[in-house]
């Protein structure tokens, strides 16, 4: 049902057979037509009352209630059979209110089969001594019920909230990731595209092209960049995925080596270490003087190393957005990055095993 706070009304039928009480007195007892006529349409009322009970919330269901109370009022006279009509009123009445309300409608539920009994000649003379435990116990089912319907939408809103909090933070995630690829290079298109715009302005047509070439560079590179982090999000697997990074390198004229073996590591985990690991193979690309790099893979007892590095002539690392982007994102996994300079440039990554 699109309303969780409905009973299951795939159910309803069966709950019916508890219609046994209802109709056993037709068996054993003589109506004249006119009772049967009565007891037919009491009947009809009372299937409509129970269907529209169902088809209600809990803070709907007082109208369904007092129709059920009122055709079974009606009937006890002609038939006690209706203690079952009673019984579905209780479980109504457990089902909806709270547990004061719940206890003060059945005190005057049973009161008022009390009164029934008390004003009518019932032909079941054991409709109190059956019936009031018959409909206690059913209303305590409906009380049983509520409290089930609540722990299940307990359960799903935690389930929600759970999926929401997921949400948002791949959307900060995917939001650290364009900011840490792009923000810096959006900057620098700006800045050259001012300057070139500038050397016009002064005649200077050689360094404005040297500029606006610098500025197509960059823009290639961060197209590059981006369709590999893309690709970060929708991998085929951190294998296929450093086989990509290791053409990249040579394609950019490096000669790559791979020691060790590629783990298999949970999805979230492979994702990270793929933003992280294409992110350094885009810096050593553009920025390494030199023409070999290596990555190898290492583990120990339940931590595993990564270590990419190459033999460029460095002087000293600067440490930008982008490190920390890496930082922070290996961080949520439980890694972290040391960034060194052993003849050349060395980035080392561990991360604690999950079982």
């Amino acid at each position: 049902m699109k309303n969780n706070d409905k009973l299951q009304q795939k159910m309803s039928w069966i709950y019916l057979g508890n219609l046994i009480f209802f109709f056993a007195p037709l068996f054993f007892v003589t109506f004249t037509p006119w009772q049967w006529l009565v007891m037919g349409g009491g009947l009809s009322a009372f299937l409509y009352c129970y269907f529209w009970a169902y088809r209600c919330t809990r803070e709907q269901m007082a109208l369904p209630i007092i129709g059920i109370v009122v055709v079974a009022s009606a009937l006890t006279p002609i038939n006690p059979g209706t203690i079952s009509m009673f019984a579905y009123a209780g479980f109504f009445i457990g089902f909806a209110y709270s547990l004061r309300r719940y206890l003060t409608l059945m005190v005057a539920l049973v009161a008022l089969i009390f009164a029934l009994n008390h004003l009518f000649t019932v032909a079941w003379t054991e409709f109190l001594t059956f019936g009031i435990p018959i409909i206690l116990g059913v209303s305590a089912l409906g009380w049983v019920e509520q409290a089930r319907l609540k722990q299940r939408l307990a359960q799903q809103q935690s389930e929600d909230e759970i999926k929401q909090l997921a949400a948002m933070v791949e959307r900060e995630r995917i939001a650290r990731d364009l900011h840490d690829i792009l923000g810096h290079t959006l900057s620098s298109i700006v800045l050259k595209a001012d300057l070139a715009n500038k050397l016009l302005g002064h005649n200077q047509v050689e360094g404005a092209q040297q500029q606006l070439q610098e500025l197509s560079d960059i823009a290639r590179a961060a197209l590059s960049q981006v369709r590999h982090s893309v690709s970060g999000y929708k991998h085929l697997g951190l294998t296929a995925e450093v086989a990509k990074l290791f053409n990249l390198l040579r394609d950019a004229g490096f000669s790559s080596e791979l020691v060790g073996e590629v783990p298999s590591l949970q999805p979230r985990q492979e994702t990270t270490l793929i933003l992280v690991l294409t992110e350094l193979v885009t810096n050593v690309i553009r920025h390494s003087k030199g023409d070999v790099c290596q990555l190898h893979f290492s583990r120990s007892n339940k931590e595993f190393q990564i270590r990419f590095n190459d033999n460029g002539q460095i002087s000293s690392i600067n440490e930008g957005n982008g490190v920390t982007g890496m930082r922070e994102r290996l961080a949520a996994i439980g890694g972290q990055l040391v960034l060194t300079q052993q003849n050349g440039f060395c980035a080392t990554i561990t991360l604690t095993l999950q079982e």
